[in-house]
């Protein structure tokens, strides 16, 4: 598979107390509509320490997340809204080109 075209995305999600469950199970739902419904590649959620998650997303291309948004069914709103209740903070740390991925998928 050619990934020159692929983009990346790292997020920081700082969580309040005793939202972790909320937050993840949110995150699992959107990012599900994201690629059903914008073409996203699919996310992982890592847990960096208590209370701070780091995500990455995959994008075809950095112009497919970035026109992304406008295609989600209305339940994508409740579960932005869930992460949003659920978070001290949220960052995007990073947008970058994939230059070579050699990621085995399970």
């Amino acid at each position: 598979m050619d990934y020159k075209n692929h983009f990346a995305v790292l997020y920081s999600f700082r969580i309040k107390p005793g939202k972790d469950e909320s937050f993840t199970a949110a995150w699992r739902e959107l990012t599900q509509l994201i690629a059903e419904h914008e073409g996203g590649l699919g996310s992982r959620l890592h847990h960096e320490n208590e209370h701070h998650y780091i995500a990455y997303a995959m994008w075809p291309d950095r112009n497919t997340w970035a026109k992304s948004g406008g295609n989600l069914p209305a339940s994508a709103e409740s579960f932005r809204m869930q992460m949003r209740e659920a978070c001290e903070e949220i960052k995007t740390l990073y947008e970058l080109p994939v230059i070579e991925d050699k990621l085995k998928t399970v």
